[in-house]
């Protein structure tokens, strides 16, 4: 069975002080030993995933972390891999044992509460004091229900599933469409997938995998094709399909190939909709137009791949931009859930698609990005600029086109 990507679960993360029982919880959580139990403090060190089905929720991701009370040099290490997390949680478990919060506890709490993700409590090790001595006032007047748990025991853990289940953000419960908003049952979407050396062997990239599967939830039509022989499959149709999908790469021959009246776009579009915020990304293309030389450009990858010699973030979208704009920029890489503290010094962020990420880092990217002032972007619409097709493939988005439009009009 195909797993569901982690890109599409659930990130529940477990925040707390070193030995409150963050890794008793995953482990009663998944019913397996996921991390290693040990009275010493800080055993924990690198963020420990587990990707499960919690019923009825569906496919969630637990990560636990070390604690954000950890000391000494390589203490500040681990706290700075926990910081890390906070930008792709979806929904907070903050662990302690006692029912006062310090100032560890308030800090995540903040945090969180400032990007509008869920808090859930827990006071762990309750077989240890009478939790009806215990005075909640705090953690109510911070809006939280504390749950009283008991890793040792077994206790709370029915309580602590539906209380993750009830928080779940709305977004979660009803993700944005890829596509099949654009594409009604019974009619055809064409899916132009080239065949390079990135391609995985034997298999499809996972946009492209969601992207089927999707249109065939829906009742729609897929047919898939190779970018050479785009137009012969065309040729044969007796009915234009209602949409046309293309890799970002072969976006020209594609658009040359497929008549005007036909709307097209590419799955990096699609999941710059699906995981990020379509109108600020168009919003951050335009800035293109400013790039002059010398200025700084970001360029982010979700996943980490051996770049091949014409890799598409590293190579491609270099060569076109440097080719449209006629300015020799400077372009730094980063991939994986790295991403820079100061992003001031950029004039522009280009961000992959995706696909191996969640929604809600790609999300406080864009927050951080629009904080700092500096305008973001992604592949899809970058390589549609540079090749003079932007507003084509902006058709199938008519806010997003009205964005462009106005731009325009204003100069």
């Amino acid at each position: 069975m195909q797993k569901t990507p982690r890109g599409m679960r659930l990130h529940i993360g477990i925040f707390g002080r070193r030995n409150v029982g963050k890794s008793s919880i995953l482990n009663r959580l998944t019913d397996q030993e996921i991390s290693i139990v040990s009275e010493t403090a800080g055993t924990t060190t690198d963020p420990v995933e587990k990707a499960m089905e919690l019923l009825p929720l569906g496919p969630v991701l637990f990560v636990d972390t070390a604690g954000i009370d950890d000391e000494g040099s390589l203490g500040e290490k681990r706290i700075a891999k926990t910081r890390k997390i906070f930008d792709r949680i979806d929904l907070a478990v903050i662990v302690s044992e006692e029912p006062e919060w310090n100032n560890f506890e308030l800090a995540v709490f903040k945090k969180f509460k400032k990007r509008e993700i869920p808090v859930i409590a827990v006071l762990n090790k309750s077989d240890l004091k009478n939790p009806e001595e215990m005075d909640f006032s705090q953690l109510k007047g911070l809006g939280l229900d504390p749950i009283i748990f008991s890793a040792k025991e077994n206790t709370g853990l029915q309580t602590l599933k539906e209380k993750i289940i009830k928080s779940a953000p709305e977004e979660f419960l009803h993700p944005p469409a890829i596509v099949s908003d654009l594409v009604p049952p019974g009619e055809l979407a064409l899916l132009v997938v080239p065949i390079d050396l990135e391609a995985p062997k034997g298999r499809l990239i996972l946009p492209q995998v969601q992207t089927i599967r999707e249109l065939l939830d829906n009742d729609s039509m897929v047919m898939v094709v190779k970018e050479r022989e785009l137009q012969d499959a065309l040729n044969r149709l007796n009915r234009l399909p209602a949409l046309v999908v293309t890799d970002s790469q072969a976006f020209l021959k594609v658009s040359a190939d497929v008549p005007k009246n036909v709307k097209l776009t590419s799955f990096s579009i699609l999941f710059a909709r699906l995981k990020g915020e379509l109108k600020e990304f168009v919003k951050g293309t335009l800035a293109i137009e400013r790039l002059k030389s010398g200025d700084k450009i970001l360029v982010c990858e979700s996943c980490t791949h051996h770049a091949i010699g014409d890799d598409i973030g590293r190579v491609k979208i270099p060569r076109w931009l440097t080719q449209y704009t006629g300015a020799k920029l400077d372009f730094e890489f980063y991939s994986g859930h790295d991403f820079p503290e100061n992003i001031d010094k950029y004039n522009l962020i280009i961000h992959c698609g995706a696909c191996m990420t969640n929604r809600r880092e790609i999300l406080s990217r864009i927050a951080k990005a629009n904080t700092a002032g500096v305008p973001i972007t992604n592949y899809g619409l970058t390589i549609a600029y540079s090749l003079g097709i932007f507003e084509r493939a902006l058709e199938p988005f008519p806010i997003a086109k009205l964005i462009y439009e106005e731009a325009l009009a204003q100069g």
